[in-house]
């Protein structure tokens, strides 16, 4: 049945796609990307995709707009096409976080952004750690959600001593999250009090939970302006922690979080590899593990008809 499997690349993460196909024994789908000289992007897909399971991999990164538009016109491409099936993976789906009505005369875009897959085109949708589980709910189509814990987990337990490590959850709405990290690596939690201002900074409060001249390992789903990881790692070391590490599914690190992050007494981060990164964001202190393997195996199950939810079971 691999034979009737195709998987293109947009252009937000190729080598993630490439990787993706390795795993799988298949080439990466041919497509041509360019654009006319007033700016609209151009696609043709390259070769045959007539009654094809079809998987477009592309992750909503800067620039954000044109990834999305991109993926919406190839999707369109392949329906025209006569694409037996088509489903939209996205690693990173960054319009989740913009999940509820917290202000007035403003758009749920995440709902949004859901809405207009299907329009596209999209027959289904393949994510990894969505910012919060009610976003799951706004697709009218089915949606394989995945998630990096296990992978960061086992690594954290290969890597580092956990006889004295706490997981840290940032703010309540983490709790839910952290508290599977937590049971993964068999940990007590804390959670710290958070109030977000705006995109970009943070109000912090007390700690709950026992962290005094402990490891604390904060967990997040990612990690953009880093303002987040820097203010919770002073409140730590305030509360006495020995040491401090962050992880996150998506190591975003957008505006001035790499210097953030270089400057912060941080003794490690994990991320994966859902979000490139070029080497101008390449931290010593970041360790990225791959996820590719996790979802080429979701994509071979969704197309031979098997259980995803078993690969975390």
């Amino acid at each position: 049945m691999i034979d009737t499997l195709k998987i293109f690349a947009g252009s937000s993460h190729q080598a993630f796609t490439e990787e993706i196909c390795r795993h799988l024994g298949i080439m990466p789908g041919r497509l041509e990307v360019s654009r006319f000289s007033n700016d609209n992007l151009w696609i043709q897909i390259r070769e045959n995709v007539r009654e094809r399971d079809v998987f477009v991999v592309q992750s909503f990164t800067e620039p954000v707009s044109d990834h999305i538009l991109e993926l919406f016109i190839i999707l369109d491409a392949l329906r025209s096409a006569s694409a037996k099936r088509i489903t939209a993976v996205i690693p990173y789906f960054s319009y989740a976080r913009s999940d509820k009505k917290d202000a007035p005369r403003i758009s749920i875009t995440g709902r949004l952004v859901a809405d207009l897959l299907r329009t596209a085109g999209a027959d289904r949708v393949l994510t990894m750690d969505l910012h919060s589980d009610q976003v799951h709910g706004f697709f009218s189509m089915p949606v394989d959600h995945l998630t990096a814990i296990p992978t960061i987990a086992s690594h954290v337990r290969r890597q580092y001593p956990l006889d004295q490590a706490v997981a840290v959850a940032t703010d309540a709405g983490a709790a839910k999250r952290v508290g599977r990290f937590a049971e993964y690596l068999n940990i007590p939690m804390a959670i710290i009090d958070k109030r977000r201002v705006s995109d970009t900074k943070v109000k912090h409060g007390l700690v709950v939970g026992e962290v005094a001249d402990r490891d604390a390992f904060i967990f997040d789903d990612e990690i953009a302006a880093g303002s987040t990881v820097v203010s919770t790692v002073q409140i730590l070391r305030d509360a006495g922690c020995r040491s401090i590490y962050a992880a996150a599914t998506h190591t975003v690190l957008c505006g001035p979080a790499v210097e953030r992050l270089r400057e912060c007494p941080v003794q490690g981060i994990i991320g994966t590899n859902t979000v490139a990164l070029p080497d101008s964001k390449r931290l010593p202190k970041l360790t990225t593990l791959s996820v590719a393997p996790l979802f080429a195996e979701a994509i071979k199950r969704i197309h031979t008809g098997e259980s995803v939810g078993a690969l975390f079971t």
